[in-house]
């Protein structure tokens, strides 16, 4: 049974604050307030196996060709908070990727009764249909 969502120390995670497009006027120009940040998926030892490889599919749009994950946060104005977002972002998809995997359905027959009845409402359906046709008299 794979543990639940690890936490991932400080030192496997990189920062990088850059410019972020959008509204903002001439501060969006001068202040560098969207937040990169990077999380090396392949090579972290706080996160198992199974873990790495839900990630490479539930994530596999924001992971770079080294095994990274990059998450990109410019939703609000100042730095802190959109570090705080990247943060709870990566938080989000790890607890995601550590669930355990669903149940396997068991597959089933329709009952006996089942059965009976849709052949029966089939057929009542097929006279619904016969009747519907042209009347002929007596000839």
């Amino acid at each position: 049974m794979p543990d639940p969502a690890p936490a991932i120390p400080e030192a496997e995670l990189s920062e990088k604050f850059i410019h972020a497009a959008g509204p903002g006027g001439q501060n969006v120009n001068k202040v560098a307030t969207a937040v990169q940040l990077r999380f090396d998926v392949a090579n972290s030892p706080s996160i198992s196996a199974y873990v790495k490889n839900r990630l490479r599919q539930i994530a596999s749009h924001l992971m770079t060709a080294d095994g990274e994950l990059l998450i990109e946060a410019s939703r609000f104005r100042t730095q802190g908070r959109n570090r705080e977002d990247a943060r709870a972002r990566l938080a989000e998809l790890i607890a995601e990727a550590a669930k355990p995997p669903p149940k396997k359905r068991k597959k089933t027959k329709p009952s006996k009764g089942a059965i009976e009845r849709r052949l029966k409402a089939k057929a009542g359906r097929g006279q619904v249909k016969k009747m519907r046709g042209r009347v002929r008299g007596d000839d």
